[in-house]
């Protein structure tokens, strides 16, 4: 039996819905779907908890002679990503107090490589707008759907990180990816990513079918066809099926920058599993 471990979100649940439930082959492979949320899962992580679970790139530093990262399912932002909210129009966020969405996420990893100067509160994502809101905090990160609901809440926006980054790298941002215990052994990790590429192509080509299931993991936008159709589609695309030479090299230059900077250990071995695979001949 195979624990996958994955967030209670919509396009995570739109990459999974085939072959949670059953409809593409698994190869006589059995599988536990397990829902945590992505802070959750990153610090499960850490203690290398289960054996196929979603993460974000932040934390990859951290586990990375535990896990590696599977070629499909990557959540990326091409020119968009969290985005970081005020009560009122800010000009800087230097000496601000911003809630954040988790010490490992890689919206914080991206808000620090954005500016170093901020007080830190961490706070479940899901309670962020309210902070905002009610100005306990100056400024908020913002993750999952909340992304596309804010301004409907009177919340002005700072700044996009993955807006951003591509101006400032030009390549897109790393949010997150899917990771496989190593010792599961290459040959077995190969097939989950088959698997993992095959339930995503089968979501994208049954499109209405997997909204639809996808739709009771959703929140704020659960009753907006059209949104919920594009904030799943901002993050399960072609970049989830292609781990492209693009993806990798935002991805080392998201660690890197990150570590030049001391907020994350040096990454200098192999990320993604078919470069391991390719290595070892």
């Amino acid at each position: 039996m195979i624990r996958i471990a994955h967030s209670p979100d919509a396009d995570d649940a739109f990459m999974f819905y085939a072959l949670t439930e059953g409809l593409i082959d698994t190869r006589g492979l059995e599988f536990e779907n397990i829902l945590e949320d992505i802070e959750s899962l990153n610090k499960r992580a850490l203690e290398g908890v289960y054996e196929l679970t979603a993460i974000s790139f932040h934390v990859f530093a951290y586990v990375q002679n535990r896990y590696t990262l599977l070629t499909a399912g990557a959540s990326i932002g091409d020119g968009y990503g969290p985005i970081v909210v005020s009560k009122k129009p800010l000009r800087s966020l230097k000496s601000i107090k911003i809630a954040i969405p988790g010490r490992f996420t890689s919206a914080y990893l991206a808000l620090k490589l954005y500016e170093q100067d901020f007080e830190e509160v961490f706070a479940p994502f899901d309670k962020i707008l309210e902070l905002v809101i009610n100005q306990v905090v100056d400024a908020g990160v913002l993750i999952h759907e909340a992304q596309l609901s804010y301004e409907d809440m009177g919340l002005f926006k700072v700044v996009d990180l993955g807006e951003w980054w591509k101006s400032k790298t030009g390549l897109v941002l790393p949010l997150g990816a899917n990771a496989a215990r190593r010792d599961l052994g290459l040959e077995l990790i190969k097939t989950l990513d088959e698997l993992l590429r095959e339930s995503i192509n089968y979501a994208l080509s049954h499109r209405d079918l997997a909204l639809n299931f996808s739709r009771a993991y959703a929140r704020e936008i659960k009753f907006n066809k059209e949104k919920l159709d594009r904030f799943v589609g901002m993050y399960v695309n072609r970049w989830s099926l292609e781990c492209s030479s693009e993806l990798r090299a935002s991805v080392r230059e998201f660690l890197n920058m990150g570590a030049s900077l001391g907020i994350v250990p040096s990454v200098n071995g192999p990320i993604f599993f078919d470069e391991e695979l390719d290595a070892a001949g």
